[in-house]
């Protein structure tokens, strides 16, 4: 594996792009899965497959839009969707959750009609949808690393913003706080993450680095800081595993990816779970 990482080009895009979405995804998923939008992943993921799927059917009608990179409208899209969720939880302010399913629909909607327009993109798409260490070039790479930039700056200079507003939006207000644009802006970053995410892991898998290794740290971390730390950990993790295996079974990545994350879950789980025992022992002899 080590010979195959430092001869081929595409497998070194592959491992960096990998292991800076192990980095960035659980980092902010872990102030999705705070602020309970875990369903905003899985929403915007959708939307950025019909971007795709329309860049892809776009390049078929159209010569001059073949050489253009399908991830540029699929980001594109996500981030269209992040502004239309933000607008619609506007609208209905009592009931905020029906953003999701509408703006997710919405996705799958339009991506079923550009895959029904086209005439055979099928081995394409699979890429886009479960992740490939082979297509992964030099500009996805690129695309990654300027997102990860972004990202981590937003997260650095409104850090105690995002922090306030994801335990206590009205404490949030009475500091001053600008929720709305802090909110709009972690939308973006989101679907930016989804974005870069979507090579490796696929769009149809990319909420589930968001949120796994994040459902993992919170079992065991006793902070917020530590559980942003054991996040990327196991994030990290899962993504060099993960695409280890992949190399080795010639299979998508997305999906050794994912159930490395969950095998990790279970583990958590499996060991706290064991370690609770001999306390309930020794609370029912009194002892504690």
């Amino acid at each position: 594996m080590i010979h195959a990482l430092t001869t081929y080009e595409f497998l070194q895009n592959a491992f960096l792009s990998g292991l800076i979405i192990g980095i960035i995804a659980p980092l902010l998923g872990l102030f999705i899965v705070v602020r309970r939008l875990a369903l905003i992943a899985d929403a915007l993921s959708h939307v950025a497959l019909a971007g795709i799927a329309g860049s892809l059917y776009l390049s078929q009608q159209f010569l001059f839009l073949a050489a253009l990179n399908p991830v540029y409208l699929g980001i594109v899209s996500a981030v269209g969707g992040s502004l239309l969720i933000e607008r619609l939880r506007g609208a209905y302010r009592h009931y905020e959750e029906l953003a999701i399913p509408i703006i997710l629909s919405t996705g799958i909607g339009l991506g079923a009609i550009f895959i029904s327009l086209s005439k055979g993109f099928g081995s394409d798409l699979i890429g886009y949808l479960f992740g490939s260490v082979s297509a992964v070039s030099k500009q996805d790479l690129f695309i990654v690393v300027v997102i990860a930039l972004v990202v981590i700056l937003y997260i650095y200079f409104f850090s105690k913003e995002l922090f306030a507003i994801s335990f206590d939006q009205e404490y949030a207000k009475v500091a001053g706080v600008n929720s709305k644009y802090i909110q709009i802006g972690f939308m973006v970053i989101t679907a930016l993450v989804i974005g870069a995410s979507m090579r490796i892991v696929g769009i149809l898998l990319v909420s589930s680095l968001m949120t796994i290794p994040v459902a993992a740290a919170i079992q065991i971390a006793k902070s917020f800081k530590g559980a942003m730390i054991y996040s990327i950990i196991f994030g990290e993790s899962a993504v060099v595993i993960g695409l280890i295996a992949a190399y080795y079974m010639d299979i998508a990545p997305g999906g050794t990816i994912v159930i490395t994350s969950i095998m990790m879950l279970m583990f958590v789980l499996g060991w706290k779970r064991l370690q609770q025992k001999p306390r309930k022992l020794l609370s029912k002899e009194g002892v504690l």
